[in-house]
Parts: C-alpha cells; sequence; structure tokens
C-alpha cells in the first residue's frame, strides 16, 4: 500500500503527464508494477484531480508506445540490443532463450498473454520483434486487445475505490487472477462458436 500512496502523491502534483511517464518507462523494463500505476492514475481520477476517461486513454498511450518501443528495439537491432544496458539488467540470455522457445511455439498467442504478466511483458515484446514471425502492425492490435481489457480493469478499479485503500488493495491483489479468468472465458466462448460453426460447416457439406 506504501508504494501505492507514493506513485498517488506524485501523480497528484504531475497528473496525466506522470502516468504516462512511468508507464512508457514500465516498458522499458523499470521496477515499479505497470498495473499498480495503472491503478494510482484511477486513484486521482476518484479523488477528483482528474478525468477517469482521460486517464483511460492516457493509460492505453503510455502502455502502447513502450511495448511498441521495445517491439522496434528487437526488431531494428536484434540481439545487439542485448547489449545495451538498459535491456541487459533486465533481459538475461537465458530468460531471452526460454521466450523465443515459447515464441516459436505459439506465435502472436505470446505477445497476448504476455500483457498479463508482468516481469515478462518486455521480454516478450522484445522477442516478439526480434523474431521476425510478426509485424508490427500485427503486434500493435494483438497487444492493443490484451490492453483494451487489462487497462481499464486497473484504472477503474483505483477509481471506484479511491476513497477505500484497504479494499482497493484486496482487489488489486486478486487482479491479476480475475483478468486471467476473464481472458479465458472470452477465449472458450470463442473457441466454442468457431467450433460450432465448423461443426454445422461440416454437416451443410454431408
Amino acid at each position: 500500500m506504501d508504494f501505492l500512496q507514493t506513485l498517488v502523491s506524485i501523480f497528484m502534483q504531475y497528473g496525466y503527464f506522470a502516468v504516462f511517464g512511468i508507464l512508457i518507462l514500465c516498458g522499458f523494463g523499470l521496477p515499479v508494477p505497470e498495473d499498480i500505476s495503472l491503478t494510482a492514475g484511477g486513484v486521482i481520477a476518484g479523488l477528483g484531480y482528474a478525468n477517469v476517461h482521460i486517464m483511460f486513454f492516457v493509460g492505453m498511450a503510455g502502455v502502447l508506445i513502450g511495448d511498441c518501443f521495445v517491439f522496434w528495439l528487437g526488431s531494428y537491432y536484434g540481439e545487439k540490443a542485448l547489449t545495451l544496458p538498459v535491456l541487459r539488467t533486465v533481459l538475461h540470455p537465458e530468460r531471452f532463450e526460454k521466450v523465443r522457445e515459447q515464441f516459436k511455439k505459439y506465435g502472436r498467442w505470446v505477445v497476448f498473454f504476455g500483457r498479463f504478466m508482468p516481469g515478462l511483458r518486455m521480454p516478450i515484446f522484445f522477442t516478439a520483434g526480434t523474431s521476425k514471425q510478426i509485424s508490427f502492425v500485427l503486434f500493435l492490435l494483438t497487444d492493443g486487445f490484451a490492453a483494451a481489457i487489462s487497462v481499464p480493469i486497473w484504472v477503474y478499479l483505483g477509481y471506484y475505490f479511491a476513497h477505500n485503500f484497504d479494499e482497493l488493495m484486496t482487489w488489486v491483489r486478486s487482479g491479476q487472477t480475475i483478468i486471467l479468468a476473464l481472458v479465458a472465458i472470452a477465449l472458450a466462448i470463442i473457441a466454442f462458436y468457431w467450433w460450432r460453426r465448423k461443426h454445422r460447416e461440416a454437416r451443410g457439406q454431408k
């Protein structure tokens, strides 16, 4: 809670610019939880220091710009970028190899689920860039779709519980689980409708 309150204090002073800047730096591996930063942005909106709907768009912009820059680093510089100090401290060769293996198996799905994995987002997005298996546009669409699920949850969670930090932290602790559960349900629904359509098409051909 102390860290959340610290971020809230900073964001209250500098508003949208502070939230935007922190989120971009989170994309580079800054050891500040992105989810807590988004929640803090929602809190200052709930306290009347910002508009929550604008905060949502600021959060989306900060998240996506940070992610896209990391993807671009991987795409433009390739594995040479691993020698850069900003990457060397957060993306060890062993982690890079593990992520690369997963990306070879699952492709863009790794990008989608990477958005919901704190600590792995940056390595996954950088690896996506180095792989050359996914275009920038497809990366942006995939990451943007995932962000459209997670970002509003954190921002509006902070907004609605801005005056009750104890209850807010209870929700924050279980927030990642809730998001993953919602994603799993959505994917199950999509898979079911896809299967039913294919099944109907197969029956129609007989």
